[in-house]
């Protein structure tokens, strides 16, 4: 292999808010470079190991794992499986002589960018959130460039290096060429109809699905308004087994929905998690949301995605804790209200930052150039 071929690796997974924008970045490398050698780094059992192959690059796993919240004897493996992980990718880095490292967040990354830093290889970190993590607060101090997703970051990061450039989105996403009417059409919803679209990410959500179950009979008396709704693949069976028993025919009931295109763009409004992902597709097209954010992620990050969105009125939040019994209730006022959802839509609109792998990828051959 030639020496002169650019090697990059990029590291991190654990979810889709991981992964998807670090294969985002992966193509945008290759698109600029097609001959670029690229190697994901992910942890071994976790959905990057599925889903980087399917998207067409190579993986090599690590045994890292999460840190227990509790004080628990299961901390000591997970210690355990860190040193063996910083062992690792040491191997790794000396076998692939990277030119570049970018780090996405999530458990390998810790690992990857620790050794590449050592070995004085450049690297790039791709903060997603609102909050930063301690992992990445810690890499930030030698990486060469940190590339966020919301403006007053420096906060966590030495201001010289960050730069704004927001998180990379699925392509369909980014660039909606679909219209309402066929969006319409493929879920069999009659345009005279509003649409509330419900997401709780690939797993699902189970406060946001409770808390629609509770309110069934309240939807089926609104036959102005059609439900589209993720229910997750974990909670689509007992949702599914509800509705066999009493079926509402102003719901759209999915597991996963393969054409987001299309969901988003018949959605007049939006119950999502907050997740950083989700966010910045919901920025890209300009939908007036109510966020729930979960309670169950490191340090509430979600819950401070969301407070950047409501602090400059372009999203309502309603905490997880509350779902239960103000969620559907929000979301049916909201789109009661078309003055409102203007006012959400053409505020969120202004928090989209558009091409950012591109601009990512970027930054990634420069760091490369650098390098050499």
């Amino acid at each position: 292999m030639e020496r002169n071929r650019l090697k990059v690796i990029v590291s991190g997974g654990g979810t889709g808010g991981h992964i998807f924008p670090a294969i985002a970045i992966a193509n945008a490398v290759r698109a600029m470079n097609p001959e670029a050698d690229i190697l994901f780094v992910g942890a071994k059992g976790r959905m990057e190991m599925d889903r980087v192959p399917q998207a067409g690059f190579p993986i090599v796993g690590l045994p890292v794992a999460g840190f227990s919240r509790s004080l628990t004897p299961k901390n000591l493996l997970v210690i355990y499986k860190l040193l063996l992980s910083l062992v690792k990718a040491r191997r790794i880095i000396r076998q692939f002589k990277p030119d570049v490292v970018v780090g996405v967040g999530g458990y390998a990354s810790g690992p990857v960018l620790k050794a590449a830093q050592r070995k004085g290889i450049p690297t790039l970190i791709q903060e997603q959130n609102s909050y930063a993590g301690v992992t990445n607060k810690l890499l930030a101090k030698r990486a060469q460039v940190i590339c966020v997703a919301y403006p007053d970051m420096q906060k966590y990061f030495p201001a010289d290096k960050i730069l704004l450039t927001g998180n990379p989105v699925r392509q369909d996403i980014e660039n909606l060429s679909v219209n309402r009417t066929e969006s319409l059409e493929f879920f069999g919803i009659d345009a005279s109809k509003r649409v509330i679209l419900v997401l709780g990410g690939s797993l699902g959500a189970r406060t946001i699905n409770r808390s629609l179950l509770a309110g069934v009979e309240k939807i089926r008396t609104r036959s102005d308004v059609v439900i589209i709704w993720q229910t997750g693949k974990l909670y689509h069976q007992k949702v599914k087994e509800e509705f066999e028993l009493n079926p509402v025919g102003n719901i759209r009931l999915f597991d996963f929905i393969g054409r987001m295109d299309l969901a988003y763009t018949a959605a007049d409004v939006v119950i999502s998690r907050a997740g950083a992902g989700t966010i910045s597709e919901l920025c890209l097209v300009a939908k007036p949301t109510v966020l729930v954010p979960s309670p169950n992620v490191a340090e509430d990050h979600q819950t401070r995605n969301a407070m950047a969105l409501v602090e400059r009125n372009a999203a309502v939040m309603v905490p997880d804790n509350q779902a239960a019994t103000r969620l559907l209730d929000e979301a049916l006022v909201l789109i009661d209200d078309p003055q409102r959802c203007r006012e959400l839509s053409e505020n969120i609109a202004k928090l989209a930052l558009r091409h950012s792998a591109g601009v990512i990828a970027r930054e990634v051959l420069k760091l490369a150039e650098k390098g050499k």
